[in-house]
């Protein structure tokens, strides 16, 4: 009943999202453009002032030394005037001064005016092709993605996890990369969980019974930007999460308490789950984030219960692998060996029960499938208890320090 409404509104939420974005980026562009221009109309501008300056300035100096000329000129012609009305005295002497200066006077040369073709005529020389490129651009830039390339396809419930997986619906689309988001239904932004090529991941550090958000998108190959997003999706758990025992010495644990790491303390020990959270079905996952010096009393494993007093699940009622690849069920030593464990490892269990015959004489007792996996290869064989048990106990084991699981 709910799946109309959470659609409808994840469809509101991204149209509103895209207005946002196509408002944002235009009114981006839109200033950009502006700056560019006025950039552009400021160094036409300076064009000018320097055309005009350069080309004026010679005719201001021609201009100068005509009106000295003329100036000077009319400083003698008074000067003449004086000498001839003067007195007799005086004539003499004036005359012989005015004719001094007349002889030196170049009242017949004047400063060369520059010609017509040198002189500047501005204009300013715009070409329409711009704007008619600028709107086949504009008209063509940005388009609105309504179907995305991937969608979610399904949630696997884990213990205190989710396994997201997801696909591509657009046939002509390859793929680069995919990145996947989430949210707590009650939180308002997404945010990363994943960026890489793989189509599922596990998202850790999920509270139990909790809706939470998923959407996925994806980058086409060689490709910068990112695909629109998928609709998202709600998943949740209902397991509660796996967690070390808190307490024994010989191991520091995270603050959630799904990473053990085996410290100096001398003390030995088996680390084994709080609870017996591990049921039948689900799938088991230890990952060495760090590795120490190994030994072949180590394991990772699943018992029945607690035992304190061992110092190893190589032990009755248990089923383990040491960190050197040898498989133990119940205490003895399998032929089949898996790979030793390095750093980066995922050693997983995988568990079912196996139907007995009704003409077992086995009474009370009952089978178990156990699959168990290290870098690509596995194990399988049948695991035979005296007791039906619907959830049972993980442990680890090192006999030295440096060793870091992760458990999920």
């Amino acid at each position: 009943g709910r799946r109309p409404e959470i659609l409808r509104r994840a469809i509101r939420e991204s149209a509103t999202l895209t207005r946002d974005v196509l408002e944002q980026h235009f009114n981006d562009l839109k200033g950009t453009l502006k700056k560019l221009l006025d950039e552009r109309l400021v160094s036409l501008l300076q064009e000018v002032d320097t055309i005009e300056q350069e080309s004026i300035k010679p005719l201001d100096e021609c201009q100068k030394l005509i009106e000295h000329g003329v100036s000077t000129a009319d400083d003698l012609l008074r000067e003449g005037e004086s000498a001839v009305h003067g007195d007799v005295g005086q004539e003499n002497e004036k005359l012989c001064s005015f004719t001094k200066k007349a002889l030196h006077i170049q009242l017949d040369s004047l400063p060369e005016v520059p010609s017509l073709v040198d002189v500047p005529c501005l204009s300013a020389q715009l070409d329409d092709c711009l704007l008619t490129i600028l709107k086949n651009q504009i008209f063509r830039h940005g388009t609105v993605a309504s179907r995305p390339p991937v969608q979610l396809e399904e949630f696997v419930e884990k213990p205190g996890g989710i396994l997201v997986r997801w696909c591509k619906v657009d046939e002509d689309f390859v793929p680069q990369d995919y990145r996947l988001q989430y949210r707590k239904s009650t939180a308002s932004h997404f945010e990363d969980v994943y960026v890489g090529s793989e189509t599922e991941f596990i998202v850790l550090h999920i509270d139990p019974n909790v809706d939470y958000q998923f959407r996925v998108c994806a980058r086409g190959d060689g490709r910068q930007e990112w695909s629109p997003w998928s609709v998202p999706q709600i998943g949740h758990t209902t397991l509660v999460p796996h967690e070390w025992t808190t307490g024994l010495e010989g191991y520091s644990l995270s603050s959630r308490r799904n990473i053990a790491l085996r410290n100096d303390s001398q003390s030995c020990g088996v680390l084994y789950s709080k609870a017996p959270t591990y049921s039948c079905g689900q799938t088991l996952t230890f990952r060495i984030e760090t590795v120490g010096q190994p030994d072949r009393r180590d394991s990772l494993g699943v018992c029945v219960e607690q035992q304190n007093g061992y110092d190893s699940l190589q032990r009755d009622k248990a089923v383990c692998i040491s960190t050197n690849g040898a498989v133990f069920v119940n205490g003895k030593e399998m032929t089949n060996q898996l790979p030793a464990v390095t750093s980066g490892s995922t050693v997983t269990f995988d568990m079912e029960a196996v139907q007995l015959g009704p003409s077992s004489t086995e009474g009370g007792n009952s089978k178990l499938r156990v699959t168990i996996s290290s870098n690509n290869r596995e194990v399988v064989f049948d695991w035979v208890l005296d007791q039906c048990c619907g959830s049972l106990y993980f442990g680890c084991s090192f006999s030295y320090p440096g060793w870091k699981v992760l458990v999920f």
